[in-house]
């Protein structure tokens, strides 16, 4: 299958590229040249803002794995004015999250294109950069993809927005689309850094310990990419590790923080995740495979 990576450039890209290399003909775009290792691959460069560059980078591919994207809220109070020393315009992240996808998706649809994949991200949930500072309203854990979404920011409403435009070409056009949730995406040397740093929790994440390995998403957009005649039209799925990056047990850190979360709680045990990926598991075999706990010992 000739598959489009966008983002190729980026920190997941490297990963994804990996994980098709060898089962599927590639094409990468990004507007920076990907690292040297990939230099075999054919790479366009192209801004997706930019309709014409959408267009010419779908060309003759019969999928396309969207991984580009802006990682953060731009015009968040928090961050605006450390964003806006780096040269980063406050309205970044809807023009590359909404627009930049619109535009992909409408010409990969003009193209002909089969099958989109997209990282999103759990962020769409609403859990993570609050600006109210009002706790989110956790209805129950662990999380899954039904749980009600309350974002207060432009990147998780990006996210989540990115999902229904995405739901609403399946509908029209007939293209299949699946959008992944990550969290906290993470390469060996940062869970590394997970282990090295692990301290007694203080107080209550508002990020849920949340954390999947970089290989373990991109084990997932493979899966996603060659299980899509089997799967729905479109759907969403979790992708998140098995554990916290927490030391303390998942039950321990409610009872702890939020003990009025407990009736709300499911049969936590060990250090569980909070978040729920029984589904991605259930509809295209999934597994979770990297670890942090395991450089705890060294």
């Amino acid at each position: 299958m000739k598959v489009l990576i966008t983002g190729a450039s980026g920190r997941l890209g490297r990963f994804v590229i990996r994980e098709l290399a060898g089962k599927h003909k590639l094409v990468l775009t990004s507007r920076k040249q990907p690292p040297a290792e990939f230099s075999s691959f054919p790479w366009i460069q192209a801004n997706l803002n930019c309709f014409e560059d959408c267009q010419r980078v779908v060309a003759e591919v019969e999928a396309i794995q969207h991984l580009a994207a802006q990682p953060e809220p731009t015009d968040h109070p928090d961050l605006r004015r450390g964003l806006a020393q780096r040269g980063i315009p406050f309205d970044a992240t809807f023009k590359t999250n909404l627009l930049g996808t619109y535009y992909l998706l409408h010409a990969a649809v003009e193209a002909g294109v089969k099958t989109f994949v997209m990282t999103g991200s759990n962020c769409a949930f609403g859990h993570g950069f609050r600006i109210s500072k009002t706790p989110f309203p956790i209805q129950s854990l662990p999380i899954d993809e039904n749980h009600p979404c309350y974002p207060e920011d432009s990147y998780s409403f990006s996210k989540g927005a990115g999902e229904g435009l995405l739901a609403t070409y399946s509908r029209a056009y007939g293209i299949r689309t699946y959008v992944t949730r990550p969290a906290g995406i993470r390469t060996e040397s940062q869970r590394r850094q997970i282990a090295q740093e692990a301290s007694p929790a203080r107080e209550w994440d508002p990020w849920l310990w949340a954390w999947v390995g970089s290989e373990d998403l991109a084990y997932a957009h493979r899966l996603l990419l060659e299980a899509a005649p089997k799967l729905p039209l479109h759907d969403v799925y979790l992708v998140n590790a098995d554990d916290t990056t927490a030391l303390e047990p998942s039950v321990e850190l409610v009872e702890r923080f939020h003990p009025e979360l407990l009736s709300v709680t499911d049969k936590l045990t060990g250090h569980q995740a909070f978040f729920n990926c029984e589904k991605l598991k259930k509809m295209v075999g999934w597994q979770h495979k990297t670890s942090w706990r395991r450089y705890l010992k060294l």
